[in-house]
């Protein structure tokens, strides 16, 4: 279905990296019947790996958790080791970190998986060709834009704003109470793990329970949501 022949508005959700967080930020998608995409690293994410931020213990989700925790949702590529694509000039070694990740996605959740978020939001002009070549439909940055308006360049895609910024509930209001012409989309991205570092667990729910459950607004992954 295409959005956009019934609403005028849309909401999705990128959130990186595949962390344990995740499951409680999907439980609360869930349960305002949103849904989001979550952008996953296969050279690293299903391993016990662990960091820390602020004092916050970060682990990675486990291979035998996220075919179920992500269930009724999208994956898409966030390379296999997590390098900023800007800094490699190897074109093997990046077409590796891409397009197994994407492999490695499809043969573990069984979907084909058409999306990617740059890690640290770096890429080359190299990279969107052979994102392009490879029929990706849509790559996301970190670059917040604050509008809704669609986009022409879904390889470069910049969302809407990050989780943690002061203008997010602005934004909200601005879209639900707009009565748009043309399509827009409010794209929300982060890292779940940010909501235990800063303590924005409330934040989060606050948007969600104000964005939700209005019937003029389509609730998609990223993969519905920018496709055409």
């Amino acid at each position: 279905m295409n959005w956009r022949e019934h609403y005028r508005k849309a909401v999705t959700f990128s959130y990186d990296d595949g962390v344990t967080q995740d499951i409680r930020f999907v439980d609360m998608l869930n349960r305002y019947q949103l849904k989001g995409t979550f952008n996953l690293n296969s050279g690293i994410g299903y391993v016990d790996q662990v960091w820390t931020c602020k004092g916050v213990e970060i682990h990675r989700c486990r291979r035998e958790t996220v075919r179920d925790l992500y269930s009724g949702h999208e994956v898409a590529v966030h390379t296999l080791h997590h390098p900023n694509l800007y800094e490699m000039t190897d074109g093997e070694q990046i077409a590796r970190e891409i397009l197994e990740d994407q492999e490695n996605l499809e043969r573990v959740f069984g979907t084909p998986v058409v999306g990617m978020a740059y890690p640290f939001g770096g890429y080359r002009e190299e990279t969107i060709a052979l994102l392009r070549a490879n029929h990706f439909q849509y790559a996301r940055t970190t670059k917040s834009n604050y509008f809704f308006e669609e986009q022409e360049e879904l390889l470069t895609y910049a969302p809407t704003c990050h989780h943690n910024d002061s203008r997010l509930m602005e934004l909200a209001d601005r879209l639900v109470t707009g009565e748009p012409e043309q399509s827009q989309i409010f794209c929300v991205w982060g890292h779940s793990y940010e909501f235990d570092v800063d303590d924005t667990w409330e934040k989060m729910e606050e948007f969600c329970r104000f964005i939700s459950d209005r019937d003029d607004i389509f609730y998609g992954t990223n993969r519905e949501v920018l496709g055409r």
